[in-house]
């Protein structure tokens, strides 16, 4: 796809901001609003298990996060549809889809799979563990068992995470942080480096809320866990502005989330 004529393209978006079309307030108010609808869907199913007699609500709804995640990335999609409207473009063109090249796009995505997964997300892994934990041999299934990991859902619960959830998740959450927030606040400051550093913050803070475990260790553990990943995404999206291979990319790791974290 041509860069220049590309309605998410730098220069398209450049304009954009210059006509006045796209401000401040969009971009930083999405960056931390999928945070928000994190804990919001949490607190909203928890309060209706409270309603209904569950004597422990928070923990009951945790061990779903794979299901209820779909209500989090419609939420996300409907605030990108209005923004994208309130700049005269479409919410498809914020993911850049072009059928011509998206076989290599889909190659593309496995290989920074491939290489990202065992290198970033391990060593990412690994480093989080030793700095919270004091140790490099942190058993990942001993975290939050039942929450986080060791989840027991009902079957059906169990093919909708492993079918739909990663399928939408992966998409919205590189549509939401990188092709529209980053790319805009790049766009407005003009430094790689204050842009890597806003939304990445909050993507790695989204990852200590979901699902939200009251253990600050755990928490302070998943952020930092991700960090190397977020930044090394931010940074090729930003150089390449091609968002389709890292939705490729993302997709397996999402699904190997949830399979993982399922019991058997």
């Amino acid at each position: 796809m041509d860069e220049v004529q590309a309605p998410n393209s730098a220069s398209a978006i450049q304009q954009r901001v210059q006509s006045g079309r796209i401000g401040w307030w969009g971009p930083l108010a999405l960056t931390p609003a999928r945070a928000c609808l994190i804990l919001l869907v949490q607190g909203g199913l928890a309060a209706v298990l409270w309603l209904r007699g569950n004597p422990s609500p928070w923990r009951t709804q945790a061990p779903w996060w794979t299901v209820y995640a779909t209500l989090i990335d419609i939420g996300c999609l409907l605030l990108l549809w209005r923004q994208a409207r309130s700049e005269g473009i479409r919410l498809v063109d914020l993911f850049g889809v072009d059928r011509s090249r998206l076989r290599w796009e889909a190659l593309w995505g496995l290989a920074l799979f491939l290489i990202l997964f065992p290198t970033i997300v391990g060593g990412g892994g690994t480093l989080a563990s030793w700095l919270v934990y004091g140790t490099t041999h942190l058993n990942p299934k001993g975290l939050a068992p039942g929450l986080l990991s060791a989840r027991h859902l009902p079957r059906w619960a169990v093919y909708y995470s492993l079918s739909v959830f990663w399928l939408v998740w992966s998409p919205t959450e590189e549509a939401i942080y990188q092709a529209y927030c980053a790319a805009r606040l790049k766009a407005l400051t003009g430094k790689t480096w204050v842009t890597v550093m806003v939304v990445g913050f909050w993507w790695a803070f989204e990852h200590s809320l979901f699902p939200l475990v009251l253990d600050w260790r755990l928490m302070l553990f998943r952020f930092l866990q991700f960090i190397p990943l977020i930044v090394v995404i931010q940074l090729i999206y930003l150089r390449t502005r091609a968002l389709p291979r890292l939705i490729f990319m993302h997709w397996p790791m999402d699904l190997l989330a949830a399979w993982m974290t399922l019991r058997p």
